[in-house]
């Protein structure tokens, strides 16, 4: 192992290295994707192979990253290439890193663009425009019918579309809370890993766990509970296909952040006193824990004011503050819940970030802070072309998490299994049932497994979307697909 440096920079705590590790992995995925994709998908039927991905597939790349960080203490890029030449293998594995490298750059140039949109809401929701929705469909409705007798009456629902579509289209605006946000990102991330990333996470995570559970008994109180644990825990398979599968493993990399070589970032700055299969655990539980309870915050309300749960991505900025508008104290509550997620968004995106900055602060001559403001002006440029067409958010929303990341893990998995020898690994994880579990998994299960549902699911994707047709018994809900296509 010799010739391979490591990181001068640690975690200051296991307390911190936690809260920084599952602030990464709860974010938007969580509260903004996990609702949406659920509702799209069948629910409880979704949630049960979510879970099981989590488990079987997740859980072993996390602690495949967190061990190939660690034993090389680089950045993931440089890190696999160190790891490759010290088992006296192919150079091309390096590709590995840039692949998860460009997934986390990627995500993250949407990622920010959702978080300005949510702290664009946060005033809106205290100051009172959810529920002045009632109102100005009133209003429209009146207006309307005075022209003509015969028009039809606007909807509450049409409302908050339209209050999205507006807020959306303020790009000025869009723009200044995008740029405040990378701002806040790039300084975080120049104060390093101890001194900015472990201190934020440290203050905002305990603050997020305290509102999230403020909100799921404000929301068991005034929802729909019955159908919530409906709708979350009765299974619907006949919603279910590869492309749930593809979907739901998506969702589980997307959520804990595999696949995107952020775990292996934040191995490198491990101690080698952390015990890297119980970290995994604590990383995994608490982020399917927090998936889990959002739906339990969300959906009750949903249901309750006559929101579609399958509304797609507008779930979350058009159905929730059509349903914060509805409900008691929901000014104080819609307020509470966007920010909330904007709490979540900066603990994930800061973690996002460190990725790209981890390997460029290893380029000669490039500081921390220089990476870091690089790293967000480029961020800013793409970002900004996301304000102006946001249409591509959710083509670049689907190749990041429902094939790059999963690509990522299948390589991870691969590379770990069967590239890396059994001894390198067993200095990280140690000899015993654990060590022989995960060996088993990433060397016969995550691999085959993800290969299949890669295939599979991006074809059965593909016909969902009209872009090809897929013969016999693979072919999905062709009712449904042929209205699909043949809508204008």
């Amino acid at each position: 192992m010799a010739g391979i440096g490591r990181k001068t920079d640690t975690w200051g705590s296991r307390f911190g290295f936690i809260m920084a590790a599952v602030g990464s992995s709860v974010g938007l995925g969580n509260f903004w994707r996990f609702p949406y994709t659920a509702g799209e998908n069948g629910g409880g039927a979704f949630i049960l192979i979510y879970l099981v991905c989590v488990l079987v597939l997740g859980l072993p790349v996390l602690m495949a990253e967190y061990g190939m960080g660690r034993k090389s203490g680089m950045s993931a890029i440089e890190g696999i290439h160190s790891l490759a030449r010290a088992e006296s293998k192919s150079s091309n594995w390096g590709v590995l890193g840039w692949i998860g490298s460009l997934a986390a750059f990627f995500i993250l140039t949407f990622y920010m663009v959702i978080s300005a949109w949510v702290i664009e809401f946060i005033p809106q929701a205290f100051s009172g425009v959810f529920s002045g929705f009632t109102d100005e469909a009133a209003r429209l409705t009146a207006e309307a019918q005075a022209l003509d007798p015969n028009a039809a009456a606007v909807t509450i629902a049409d409302v908050s579309g339209e209050n999205f579509d507006e807020t959306t289209k303020d790009r000025g605006r869009i723009l200044f809370w995008l740029a405040s946000f990378i701002a806040l990102n790039t300084f975080i991330v120049a104060r390093g890993v101890k001194g900015g990333i472990e201190r934020v996470a440290t203050i905002l995570m305990p603050i997020f766990f305290v509102l999230l559970i403020g909100l799921v008994i404000y929301a068991m109180n005034v929802g729909d509970v019955g159908k919530t644990v409906s709708f979350l825990l009765t299974p619907d398979f006949s919603k279910v296909g590869f492309g749930t599968i593809l979907a739901a493993v998506g969702q589980a990399f997307f959520s804990i952040g595999v696949g995107s070589c952020l775990m292996i970032t934040y191995g490198a700055y491990m101690s080698s006193d952390m015990d890297i299969p119980r970290s995994s655990m604590i990383v995994a539980g608490a982020d399917t824990m927090v998936a889990i309870i959002a739906g339990f915050a969300i959906f009750p309300i949903v249901f309750a004011f006559g929101a579609d749960a399958a509304a797609g991505p507008g779930l979350f900025f058009i159905s929730l503050p059509l349903a914060f508008g509805s409900m008691p104290f929901g000014d104080m509550v819609g307020g509470a819940f966007f920010t909330l997620a904007l709490f979540a968004a900066f603990t994930s995106s800061i973690s996002l970030m460190e990725v790209g900055v981890s390997w460029l602060e290893e380029r000669q001559g490039v500081t921390r802070p220089g990476a870091a403001m690089g790293v967000g002006f480029v961020l800013f440029m793409i970002g900004a072309g996301y304000v102006y067409s946001g249409d591509y958010i959710d083509f670049t929303d689907f190749i990041t998490g429902n094939i790059m990341l999963p690509l990522g893990g299948l390589l991870v998995a691969v590379f770990a299994g069967w590239v890396l020898s059994r001894g390198m690994m067993t200095t990280e994880f140690g000899e015993g049932t654990i060590m022989n579990l995960w060996r088993f998994a990433v060397r016969w299960v995550v691999p085959p497994a993800l290969a299949f549902i890669l295939v599979f699911g991006t074809l059965a994707t593909a016909e969902k979307n009209c872009w090809i047709d897929l013969p016999g018994e693979w072919h999905l809900n062709p009712v449904e697909d042929l209205a699909k296509c043949m809508a204008p």
